[in-house]
């Protein structure tokens, strides 16, 4: 029998303890790409598989799972991760798969929402301490829908403070950009957005007053809409300014938001701003033909554009073009009176907080603090307000007339791509350091140094991003496409066109399991 030394035993050990960490390095790769090939589909993808029975909803729910729990920590995109009550879910809806039992395309489908959208049981904070510990009684209706459709709530996502700003606000820290984590995301659908554009969903909801899903659609290269206004109820969501306040979804392809727009449209008696509008089919009226589109380019689109970004832009709009009846210039009325400015120094935003701000100011983020003060110190009155929202009513009773010789609007959603976060919060340091009413002037349509987003929140109509290029340091750059009220199907089917014929929306950030997460800084 042959000898086995003390040295030979350790070496074999070692060797056996080396086998070993390396065959789970290998499963644990091996795991993370099947995650991540399960991940990378699109929701119709997802939503076909689990009807073929190739796929099962705990398959796709694990997947995200594991995908949040290696980027999600980078990223900060998500304040609250529902992993029981996900696998829950899933599993009680495999349960109906296997009995013959399709509740739709969402069936089984992973989403997360805005941390502002109400669900039963889990914490919704908004992103400050005011609601650190705030758990709802009710769902929102979008999110009651949304799991009577059969979708599984994975998670709440980071947002700006109680959806107040360009994103680089939260009491649990800012959501950080996947395709460059020292970047903002664009807000205040922050999370949302980034969740979305690094495969953590399949689907997710934000809220628009003045850009914020389109601003994060835009930033992080993914598909945001802003429906008609009143389209989709806003009750069980805390409110930024009701009269401009839209929820919509936020999705990789143009498809996957028309998917879901079917399940959130709908009239609901108890929100004051809903509205009574025939159901529609929205993926089936995204399959219409748009060579006969008229298209228009409102004056002024351009001004004040990064070149690069207006470079990007303007080759996307001439493909369209070449793909329609052409592109004009044309002219759209002013909303310079009934901005999101305007109606938050009015009271707007302080008639929900006052509750919480007298009790408890401190808890407040400071830029946002600040800004509620200088609500406070504005003394809006009540003439005023009252005027602003006359104004406000004249606007969307005849924007519609202003489509007279054109069916839909192009333009840049934003005039520049992602800002450096750092330069957000020095800028924020510096408002804090400044009078009170200074703080006004950082609102949430404007993280970019300026956009025209907040102009259609105005209007009521839909307003949709679609990511068209990339500039040189890698950025995503959006196009938005606009129509008169209800022309959902039509923006959809001109968006879907345009996606169908660029290879934009299937480029990926370049995101590792070692991608390091830079610092921000805390003071000047």
């Amino acid at each position: 029998m042959a000898m086995v030394t003390r040295r030979d035993f350790t070496l074999g050990a070692a060797g056996l303890l080396a086998a070993h960490t390396l065959g789970r390095k290998l499963f644990a790769l091996a795991a993370e790409s099947s995650a991540t090939d399960l991940t990378a589909l699109t929701l119709a993808e997802a939503s076909a598989k689990i009807r073929a029975g190739t796929v099962t909803s705990t398959q796709l729910t694990h997947a995200c799972l594991e995908r949040i729990g290696i980027y999600g920590p980078k990223l900060d995109c998500f304040i609250t991760v529902m992993r029981d009550k996900a696998l829950a879910q899933a599993a009680m809806l495999d349960a109906e798969q296997k009995a013959g039992k399709l509740r739709g395309p969402l069936h089984g489908i992973p989403v997360a929402l805005k941390d502002n959208i109400d669900t039963a049981g889990t914490r919704t904070t908004a992103a400050s301490g005011v609601f650190q510990d705030r758990v709802p009684m009710e769902d929102a209706p979008v999110t009651a829908r949304l799991k009577a459709a059969g979708a599984v709530i994975i998670g709440k996502t980071n947002l700006h403070e109680f959806a107040m700003g360009a994103g680089d606000v939260s009491f649990f820290g800012p959501a950080r950009n996947p395709w460059a984590l020292d970047h903002n995301t664009g807000g205040s659908s922050s999370g949302s957005g980034a969740a979305m554009s690094a495969d953590l969903c399949y689907g997710s909801l934000g809220t628009d007053t003045a850009g914020s899903i389109r601003n994060p659609g835009s930033f992080c290269g993914v598909v945001g809409i802003k429906p008609t206004y009143g389209l989709v109820p806003i009750r069980g969501i805390a409110p930024l300014v009701v009269s401009l306040d839209h929820c919509g979804p936020i999705t990789r392809t143009v498809e996957d938001a028309a998917i879901m727009l079917n399940t959130l449209a709908g009239y609901d008696k108890l929100d004051i701003t809903s509205v009574d509008h025939a159901k529609e089919d929205y993926v089936a009226g995204m399959k219409q033909p748009i060579a006969g589109l008229r298209l228009g380019v409102p004056v002024g689109a351009f001004d004040g554009v990064n070149e690069e970004v207006g470079q990007i832009v303007q080759t996307a709009i001439d493909l369209l073009a070449k793909m329609t009846k052409g592109v004009k210039e044309v002219s759209l009325p002013s909303t310079n009176e009934v901005s999101y400015q305007n109606f938050a120094t009015f009271g707007e935003t302080y008639a929900y907080h006052e509750q919480f701000f007298k009790l408890q100011a401190s808890r407040y983020q400071p830029i946002d603090r600040r800004r509620l003060e200088a609500e406070v110190e504005a003394h809006p009155r009540a003439e005023d307000y009252i005027r602003l929202r006359w104004e406000l009513e004249m606007l969307r009773r005849t924007i519609d007339d202003a489509f007279t010789d054109f069916d839909l609007v192009l333009l840049p959603t934003q005039k520049t791509t992602a800002p450096v976060l750092d330069d957000m919060i020095k800028r924020n340091l510096q408002l804090l350091a400044g009078p009170t009413n200074a703080v006004m002037t950082g609102g949430v349509g404007s993280p970019g140094g300026g956009s025209s987003v907040g102009t259609y929140n105005a209007y009521g109509i839909p307003s949709l991003t679609i990511p068209c290029g990339f500039s040189k340091e890698g950025l995503p750059v959006g196009l938005m496409i606009c129509g008169p009220h209800f022309s959902e199907s039509r923006v959809f089917a001109l968006a879907n066109a345009y996606e169908r014929a660029t290879p934009w929306h299937k480029q990926k950030p370049p995101l590792t399991p070692d991608t390091p997460v830079p610092p921000l800084i805390t003071h000047l």
